[in-house]
């Protein structure tokens, strides 16, 4: 049952904030990549293969991720493609056949998280049509690139953090405020129950 009682200006709202957010993702891969290459093919000897922003702490690094998150589920590109479509289609149902866009808080949660969706989606595509440097268990130099591309290097402590990119920024403060949220309203909830009458035992 079709249950769209929400303001027509979410579709803007939402589409902007997925348009923002790819902006910045693909803005910001592509420039990162033309500057500093893929990894191993740094212009500037002395950096390295790392452009320090804070020493030793946050700083520039191009990498190739053929997984997700973390890593995770190496050369299974064209099952993340398949998965990140979905995703796609649950978010808009949600939203705009449910109704869940009536709230704006919820349009602009899910909305970056698209953006994040399809940022990464773009690059298992191979849609940048970058070509591997260097071989693989996976692949062979010359070979089309399905990966993501990956350039935000944090250091925690001595701890390479996996490089990531605004895509997976994205993915991660959307699943953050879904988690929040869904506790606030865990607990709203157990407060209503608390301060709720009880209801007289019956009698027979």
């Amino acid at each position: 049952m079709n249950k769209q009682n929400f303001p027509r200006t979410r579709y803007v709202w939402f589409a902007v904030v997925v348009a923002v957010g790819l902006l910045a993702d693909l803005g910001t891969k592509s420039w990162t990549f033309s500057q500093f290459g893929l990894p191993g093919e740094y212009g500037a000897p002395e950096q390295r293969g790392i452009y320090w922003l804070i020493p030793d702490v946050f700083g520039i690094q191009t990498s190739l991720n053929e997984g997700a998150l973390f890593g995770m589920g190496q050369g299974f590109a064209s099952g993340f493609c398949v998965i990140s479509v979905v995703a796609i289609a649950v978010i808009l149902l949600w939203l705009f056949w449910f109704g869940q866009a009536k709230s704006l808080f919820w349009t602009c949660v899910f909305g970056m998280m698209t953006a994040g969706v399809i940022g990464n989606m773009y690059d298992r595509l191979g849609i940048p049509g970058l070509l591997w440097n260097y071989p693989s268990p996976l692949h062979e130099v010359g070979q089309p690139v399905y990966a993501v591309r990956d350039w935000i290097l944090v250091m925690i402590g001595s701890y390479h953090w996996p490089n990531f990119n605004i895509a997976d920024s994205l993915l991660v403060v959307g699943a953050i405020c879904v988690a929040v949220a869904a506790l606030f309203e865990k607990n709203e909830s157990a407060k209503t129950g608390e301060n709720e009458p009880a209801k007289p035992e019956k009698t027979e």
